[in-house]
């Protein structure tokens, strides 16, 4: 904010200065130096004023004028030529190309605007390969970005698309990163922290989306608008977006079905090498986890913790927590069953 400010300011100085440079060229101006000056400022001013009347302005909105201004003047200009208007006299000649003009430009800029590929050919981020198909386009929301698994998913290949960060989320992170609260702080840098890295990965390729989206004033209402805008994906681990965007038919990703996805199969009768790490709720229990965080509960170990262990698995329950594993350790396991065994007739 401070860069734009000291642009604007030596902007209104050159104006003046430009303003009372041209006065000193005509003598009747030369003698009204204050009043060069004021004219100076007063348009230098009204430039400001237009470009921050417009700085909500995407570059969408650019194109769809620029597309709609081309196809006017072409459309104008070769009926206004045509045997149509090869024996009307000059003057209503010109009236009727700057009528089809006017006309031919707004409604070729409401189409470009309103059109259901939201005028793809002009956004930035689509290229046109040998396919004719264009690259796939995710978005990144706040959670996803401070969480930091992202990070891993696309440095190992499996997210092949380009990275879209709006600058609203941009905005967020470096709210949270300026908190007062020293764990919102400490989120925000770190979310700074990985989107920097992805920025530096190879493999990875972050652009940042200039839109705003100012009609919207919630952070994930403009995320599912510009995803139906570009149009693209969104990458989250939040499952409120993830249903909003889902109800307006906006692909999701969601990173924590991802990884629930890829945890490991635990069977019964399934025979693992675990560290038990601490005690747990009923006697002689002790506290083993796998490497996705599931948790494994050893039967007749509490003696063994702090060390590794072979356990072979009871059962798996699922809980409304996430899965719980229960376990006995193999040497036991095999002295039961041995006096199982004896015991019988």
């Amino acid at each position: 904010m401070m860069t734009l400010f000291a642009i604007r300011v030596v902007f209104l100085i050159l104006c003046a200065l430009g303003s009372w440079s041209i006065s000193q060229l005509n003598p009747d101006w030369a003698q009204h130096p204050i009043i060069a000056l004021a004219l100076g400022l007063s348009g230098g001013g009204a430039m400001i004023g237009i470009d921050l009347a417009t700085r909500s302005f995407s570059l969408r909105g650019l194109s769809a004028i620029t597309f709609g201004l081309m196809i006017g003047t072409v459309v104008s200009y070769f009926i206004g030529n045509s045997v149509l208007f090869s024996k009307v006299d000059p003057q209503t000649n010109l009236v009727a190309q700057i009528i089809l003009f006017l006309v031919c430009t707004y409604l070729a800029t409401v189409i470009a605007l309103r059109g259901k590929d939201e005028f793809n050919l002009v956004i930035p981020y689509v290229k046109f390969m040998r396919e004719n198909k264009p690259e796939r386009l995710v978005l990144v929301d706040t959670n996803v970005i401070i969480d930091g698994r992202i990070q891993e998913v696309c440095a190992s290949g499996f997210l092949d698309a380009v990275l879209i960060v709006p600058q609203f989320i941009l905005h967020e992170l470096q709210y949270i990163a300026d908190a007062d609260d020293d764990t919102k702080r400490a989120r925000g840098r770190r979310g700074l922290e990985v989107l920097r890295a992805l920025q530096r990965n190879p493999r990875v390729e972050v652009k940042v989306h200039d839109n705003e989206v100012p009609q919207i004033k919630e952070v994930d209402g403009k995320l599912v608008h510009l995803a139906k805008v570009l149009p693209a994906e969104i990458v989250t681990n939040d499952f409120n977006l993830a249903r909003v965007a889902e109800l307006q038919h906006v692909k999701v990703l969601n990173l924590n079905e991802l990884a629930r996805a890829l945890r490991p199969v635990v069977l019964p009768g399934e025979k693992l090498l675990v560290r038990l790490v601490k005690e747990g709720r009923e006697p002689q229990q002790a506290i083993s986890y796998l490497d996705d965080g599931t948790m494994i509960v050893v039967n007749q170990a509490r003696r063994l913790i702090g060390q590794e262990v072979e356990v072979v698995i009871d059962r798996v329950l699922q809980t409304g927590a996430g899965r719980m594993v229960f376990a006995n350790v193999v040497s036991e396991t095999i002295a039961a069953q041995a006096d199982a065994l004896a015991s019988l007739p």
